[in-house]
């Protein structure tokens, strides 16, 4: 976590606090105190008040005061605590299974078709944990969705030492599904003249191309640049997932010219691309909740609308796991780059081996190697995106198979595309273009969802030949 995001995460905590210190006081009964490491001592008070929070005793008022005390409470422990709380939930308030185990062995009885539905009814009742309604009372406090999504984060990191918590982090991702359904969120254009609060969190947000400065970020929002968001609108000030687009004349294949602030600003009747070079979800609790499968065609339809002259609409993409692939590939497959002619001609030109070119590469500006190394490294990061598959026929690059499965074709693989440090790292400056061809973008989904095809130009096709 940057020092920016970790800046915005304790806003938010210090809001929430003071939101729902109002609302537990003073119908909530006896306080509840506890230390941050959540001590073995003060779970019993701890369970009393979920127990009472449950039972709604004293009325919902006084359910609501318990709640907003719980949710206070939980935002004050350490990863330790919560843990524990977590536990609490999971451990006591969750489902009863030898109650479940009783009931489904009942329903192979020879029952009635009346007892049979009742059963049944009663099944999916115990099926049902009671910790699911605390979820639920959260939610309907002022701020408790965000806080619910903050929760699911913890969940996720904290059940890999805890598995006996992975079922509530499963019931709580099911619950934001429903929560965040595409229907309820709102898509907004960010510019300049946007609250600073808003900017300040594009900046700590931002996962792909660090935003540098304050200046940074205003040519980001120029009037030839766009920045799109979808927000819900019980987290009207938190972007759930952000697409940065710059309108330029033609396909990029260099994202430190679209990030050079000394570029022009404004647009020209030749601009007719659209292009797609960083795409950011914020929170880390919607994981596994679709988003950005609907981000960038709301975003193109957006487009079209003010722009008619777009015609072409692509990324410019990382492809973060070539490197971690490539040398596993070499280590199992000494002879993947000797036995080739490219091979040759690098042993031809300097005695260092292709392994060690590859953990030291200031060959890049070098004009002899540096060619060498592209003629081997860009055919081989075709055959990464577009061969090389998880099972079920999933591409194994992820940010590959977020765009295919959105219906976009690999269009160009481009050497020197980020020559960053980050970007040298992981894919050895190399970048992809995935093309979003709005005619096609139907058939595209289907071939690669259904039939695992992946479609790509002729000049990636001619790569895959090399």
């Amino acid at each position: 976590m940057t020092q920016n995001t970790k800046r915005v995460s304790n806003r938010l905590i210090s809001n929430l606090l003071n939101t729902w210190k109002g609302i537990a006081s003073p119908f909530s009964g006896k306080r509840l105190d506890l230390s941050a490491y959540l001590h073995e001592d003060e779970l019993h008070p701890l369970r009393e008040k979920v127990q009472g929070c449950l039972e709604s005793k004293g009325g919902q008022v006084s359910s609501r005061a318990r709640a907003a005390e719980l949710g206070q409470a939980y935002l004050e422990l350490n990863d330790e605590g919560k843990s524990k709380y977590l536990g609490l939930l999971a451990d006591e308030f969750g489902v009863d299974h030898d109650q479940v185990r009783n009931t489904a062995e009942a329903l192979f009885s020879d029952l009635d078709p009346l007892l049979r539905a009742q059963t049944e009814a009663k099944l999916r009742k115990q099926l049902t944990p009671d910790y699911l309604t605390l979820l639920t009372q959260f939610n309907a406090l002022p701020k408790g969705l965000k806080f619910l999504v903050d929760m699911r984060s913890d969940l996720l990191r904290l059940k890999h030492e805890k598995p006996e918590l992975a079922p509530i982090e499963s019931e709580l991702r099911n619950q934001l599904s429903s929560w965040f359904d595409i229907g309820f969120l709102d898509l907004k254009r960010i510019d300049w003249n946007a609250p600073a609060s808003l900017l300040e969190k594009l900046i700590a947000y931002e996962a792909v191309h660090r935003v540098k400065s304050w200046i940074d970020l205003h040519h980001r929002l120029a009037e030839n640049r766009r920045c799109f968001a979808f927000f819900h609108p019980r987290m009207p000030d938190e972007p759930l997932i952000f697409v940065w687009v710059a309108l330029v004349k033609e396909l990029s294949d260099n994202v430190d010219t679209l990030l050079d602030t000394s570029q022009s600003e404004a647009i020209e009747g030749t601009d007719h691309t659209a292009i797609f070079y960083s795409i950011t979800s914020t929170q880390k609790g919607l994981s596994g909740v679709s988003l950005g499968d609907f981000l960038i065609k709301r975003v193109t339809d957006e487009l079209k609308r003010e722009l008619p002259q777009l015609t072409e609409f692509s990324t410019l993409s990382p492809i973060p796991g070539f490197s971690t692939w490539l040398n596993k590939q070499i280590e199992t497959d000494k002879e993947l780059v000797h036995t080739t002619t490219t091979g040759n001609t690098l042993a031809a030109i300097t005695d260092r081996s292709f392994e060690d070119l590859l953990t030291s590469p200031d060959w890049l500006e070098d004009e002899a190697i540096g060619p060498a190394m592209q003629s081997i490294l860009k055919p081989l990061a075709a055959r990464y995106i577009v061969e090389h598959k998880k099972a079920g026929d999933r591409a194994l690059d992820a940010v590959a198979h977020f765009h295919l499965s959105n219906g976009a074709m690999v269009e160009r693989i481009n050497w020197m595309g980020d020559t960053s440090k980050r970007g040298v790292s992981q894919s050895y400056t190399m970048m992809v273009n995935y093309l979003y061809d709005l005619k096609k973008i139907e058939e595209n989904h289907e071939q690669y969802i259904e039939h695992g095809i992946i479609t790509k130009s002729k000049a990636v096709d001619s790569l895959l030949q090399s």
